[in-house]
């Protein structure tokens, strides 16, 4: 089997990348990536990449086709991949996220790969209130993020055919450790916050809905769809990816953080205005569909392995929040320094 990773050097590709390795031993894996956060590793034993056959640097929005030859299966992982970095660079999002992905999978059909896999999320939900969204609700996204998300999902809709399959996983918010942490994710930020300045600050009121997904159960969530075969969903699937278990509002998740992590106050904002971002989550047809690639780490294990990797790299910035763990922060570092331009493309020389 021969598989490109678009996007693997950010924070779930690691993941990704030890999860096919493992299960697919023999297979030829390739990385494809531009390179923004490659310099960001966190407490990782070795390059992540050495568990490729060959990694390629290549920017999604101009991907070599001839890259497709002999290819199996595509997992798109590429995006600008937050709502702050959708808000500062919308059009770029929307380049990145949606009309890059078209291109990429419009080209994969050319190609005749057989799966194409995208990563959506539930953050296309929007303002989903309390009652647990399926994937025929109504969408309403909120954010340039968003947005970009469930346009890619109807274009790649209508290129899956009996001999293309497209799977889009609408994941749960990401957490847990890798070996390119990000800490501008609620739960992430919750216990670098905890070990630092003893205190979790929540932004909001803390009553929100959100879905969470450990890095690892996404990795296991694509190993299951590079072969999944079309009995199993049909020629294209949107799928809410995740587990009921782990639809959870704000306050509640900072209170489990602060139960592991001696010491620590949590803080509310009261006066903060309403979140609209908020959606509970219905997981009820992965489960059908992908019974054996299940979610298998909880929300205590998860804060266990944050806390203990955070340790272990000697993480002790109070200002974590500027760090190169904040990807926006990383894009505006790189940009002031001119090695990106307002394209976020690489500046040559």
């Amino acid at each position: 089997m021969k598989i490109i990773i678009v996007g693997n050097m950010g924070y779930i590709g690691p993941s990704v990348v030890k999860q096919f390795r493992s299960s697919f031993a023999d297979a030829e894996l390739i990385g494809f990536d531009i390179g923004y956060f490659a310099h960001g590793l966190s407490n990782a034993p070795c390059l992540p990449e050495v568990k490729l056959n060959r990694q390629v640097f290549g920017d999604v929005r101009t991907f070599p086709e001839e890259l497709l030859e002999g290819v199996d299966a595509v997992v798109d992982l590429a995006a600008i991949s937050n709502d702050p970095m959708g808000k500062e660079f919308e059009e770029v999002t929307l380049e990145v996220n949606y009309r890059s992905a078209v291109r990429l999978a419009e080209m994969c059909k050319r190609k005749g790969v057989k799966n194409f896999v995208f990563a959506s999320s539930c953050s296309v939900y929007g303002a989903g209130g309390d009652a647990p969204k399926k994937e025929d609700d109504e969408l309403n996204p909120l954010t340039a993020y968003a947005r970009s998300k469930i346009a890619a999902e109807l274009e790649l809709e209508a290129l899956a055919d009996d001999s293309f399959t497209v799977t889009c996983h609408r994941f749960a918010t990401a957490c847990g450790f890798t070996d390119r942490i990000r800490l501008d994710l609620v739960l992430n930020d919750f216990v670098a916050g905890a070990i630092v300045n003893k205190n979790i600050e929540i932004l909001s009121d803390g009553t929100p809905w959100r879905p969470m997904i450990n890095t690892k159960d996404m990795a296991r969530a694509f190993e299951w769809s590079i072969t999944r075969h079309q009995q199993q969903g049909g020629a294209f699937l949107a799928v809410n990816t995740g587990s009921n278990e782990w639809n959870y509002q704000i306050k509640p998740l900072a209170e489990a953080v602060a139960d592991q992590i001696p010491g620590v106050a949590v803080s509310v904002n009261a006066d903060a205005p309403p979140d609209k971002r908020s959606y509970c989550v219905n997981f009820d047809l992965f489960k059908e569909l992908a019974p054996d690639h299940q979610p298998i780490w909880d929300l205590e294990s998860t804060i266990r392995d944050l806390k203990e990797n955070l340790g272990e790299m000697g993480f002790s910035d109070p200002e974590f929040r500027e760090s190169q763990f904040i990807r926006l922060k990383t894009l505006a570092r790189l940009r002031a320094t001119g090695k990106l331009d307002d394209n976020l493309e690489w500046v040559v020389g």
